[in-house]
């Protein structure tokens, strides 16, 4: 993932009964703050820590124009989204951090991004063509 890449995604809770769906410019960044309870609202309300989906876009523009479509869309869809990339609705935050397995729940050390070596494994194109 470029540093100038702009990620849709979307976290949900361990009964998936919850779906977010945000923007960001630093995916590994934002995994830390989900997975540390560091986003407040209604990310937190819900536990909404597990990462189902993310699509990269170069322009943050285009991400946002798609951040808003997803969030029109009936659940029925996102989880048709979801499905494509990641049947499972397996947590992909050790993909996008880098790790051999996603971090324990309450895990809040940061560490910096040289030492994590992400990878894009599981990332999308803008046209949502798995990379």
């Amino acid at each position: 993932m470029s540093r100038e890449a702009f990620c849709v995604y979307m976290t949900t809770n361990k009964g998936q009964t919850r779906l977010h769906i945000g923007v960001t410019n630093s995916m590994v960044r934002r995994v830390h703050q989900h997975l540390s309870g560091g986003v407040s609202g209604f990310t937190e309300r819900y536990n909404l820590n597990r990462l189902v989906d993310y699509a990269q876009h170069n322009d943050p523009r285009d991400a946002i124009a798609r951040e808003k479509q997803l969030k029109r869309w009936r659940r029925e869809k996102k989880e048709a989204l979801i499905g494509k990339m990641n049947p499972t609705w397996a947590d992909l935050a050790a993909s996008v951090l880098g790790l051999g397995s996603a971090p324990a729940p309450g895990w809040k050390r940061l560490r910096s991004l040289d030492k994590l070596g992400m990878t894009d494994a599981g990332a999308r194109d803008d046209a949502g063509a798995k990379r």
